[in-house]
Order: C-alpha cells, then structure tokens, then sequence
C-alpha cells in the first residue's frame, strides 16, 4: 500500500510539473486595494471622438539595436526564446492568459493594447500630441502589451471589459487590475458601463 501510495504521489507531482503553465505579467500590475482606489480616481464620461486613425498612433518602435517593441514584448512574454540578428524570435514557447493557448511559433501571436488604441482615442487621446500617443503605443512600463493568441486578439478588436473580456475567467482579476492601472496612468476615461464591469471582475481577485 505504501509503494501504491508512493506511486499516487508521484504522479501527482508530475501531472502538476506538466500543468504548471507560466503566466505572462507585464509589469506594473497594481495589487487589488490599488486597482479599487485607481478605478474610483477614474473619470467617468463618453467622448464622441471621431477620426481615429491607427497611424495617428505610432507603435513598434526601435527600443534597442534592431529590436522593436513587438520583438521586445515576444522575448518577455516568452519562454525559451531565440532570436536571429534582426532580432526576430526564431523558436519559443508562448503561453496566451487570455484563452489558455501555448505556441511555438511567434507569428501565431498578436501584441494586445490592453487598452485598445481605438478606445483610448476615444477616452481622451484624441486631444493628445502625436509622439504621446507614439508612447502610449509603445508603453512597457505599464501592463499596456502582452503576447496572445492573435485570432483572441482580433476577437477583442477595440472593445472595452463591458463587451469583451477573455474567456479564461481565472484571468478576469488580472486583466481588469491591467486596464484600470493603464487608463489611470494615462488619465484616460472610462464609460460607466465599463466601470460597473472591471468592479465586477475584480470582486474575482
């Protein structure tokens, strides 16, 4: 019985060594009683901007040498990873935390703007100069970019928590703490409708 037990053991700790998925942090997630005290500082409004225009958002800049920020997000957010002197990643694995997806390959990834460039255009940064929207789009201070699956990224589009939030529920608590430190930093508004869904999400934390 003792050896039957053993053995359960074991492959316990190995299933679990196999499950053990990493997940990806960008920095500067708040912790929970911030993101509450953030999210109340937040003004809450609905901008009728109109024009934006994805290009009046400069993004991927140079960061270092030949590698821009796409490629810096990719070498963060991934395990593993090599890249080739242009600083392409060749080979990595990448975990999505929207949907729970592992890749190997870094073309089956989009770069998420947590906050979409379109919502922040229309939360403010319409009335913003061209190169602070340069770094806003750019932003890795922030938890503004992470790697994900690219069709889950194409499915959020510009949508706010409202109407779109990632279908790994278990992640409903970081994705809000994310969205709410990036708007606050950025003195971006927020719809009440939005509000009312990033307090529920972070009753989850």
């Amino acid at each position: 019985m003792r050896f039957f037990a053993s053995s359960l053991i074991a492959a316990a700790i190995a299933v679990a060594t196999v499950e053990a998925v990493p997940m990806a942090t960008p920095p500067g997630i708040p912790t929970t009683s911030a993101a509450q005290s953030q999210l109340a500082a937040l003004t809450v409004r609905t901008i009728d901007a109109t024009g934006y225009d994805r290009d009046l958002f400069p993004h991927w800049s140079t960061i270092s040498g030949t590698c821009n920020t796409r490629e810096v997000v990719l070498r963060r957010d991934g395990s593993n990873v090599v890249t080739d002197s242009s600083c392409a990643a060749t080979s990595g694995s990448w975990y999505s935390p929207y949907d729970g997806a592992t890749w190997t390959a870094a073309s089956d990834l989009d770069i998420d703007h947590v906050v979409a460039l379109a919502d922040a255009w229309k939360s403010g940064a319409n009335l913003w100069t061209t190169a602070k929207r340069k770094q806003f789009a750019n932003d890795l201070t922030n938890p503004q970019l992470i790697a994900v699956t690219d069709n889950v990224n194409q499915a959020k589009g510009d949508k706010s928590p409202d109407v779109w939030k990632p279908s790994l529920t278990s992640y409903h608590c970081t994705y809000a703490k994310m969205w709410i430190r990036v708007k606050y930093f950025w003195e971006l508004s927020v719809k009440a409708a939005e509000k009312s869904a990033l307090t529920s999400m972070l009753m989850t934390c």
